[in-house]
């Protein structure tokens, strides 16, 4: 099992940047792909970006291509979530999560940071 903890919500105009953080412990992290996910009131979790512990192949929604990248530590501990050019509309609550490479299941859950975008 891996321990996720977020940090780095905050609030912000539309337009701007945040950056979220993501420090992983415990379970060997290269076994593991990491993820974001976000969830607005009302509305169901929905899949952000993602990436392997090691290695570069990366994966974005929609929604977010182009203005968000993920990344990761040297050491693979801790993950980033860099998000530019912010919408209201990506107002939520963000989740870090892991899971095995070959389980289609996201097992492992950090607890959440608000992000929330004025207009």
């Amino acid at each position: 099992q891996v321990q996720l903890v977020e940090s780095g919500g905050g609030l912000v105009q539309a337009g701007g940047s945040l950056k979220l953080s993501c420090a992983a412990s415990g379970g060997f992290l290269s076994l593991y792909a990491m993820g974001w996910f976000r969830q607005a009131p009302g509305k169901e979790r929905e899949f952000v970006a993602g990436r392997l512990s090691s290695g570069s192949n990366t994966w974005y929604a929609e929604s977010v291509e182009g203005r968000f990248t993920i990344a990761r530590d040297r050491a693979g501990n801790t993950m980033f979530l860099q998000m530019n050019s912010l919408e209201p509309e990506d107002s939520a609550v963000y989740y870090c999560a892991a899971k095995r490479i070959k389980s289609s299941t996201w097992s492992d859950w950090g607890q959440g940071t608000q992000v929330t975008v004025s207009s």
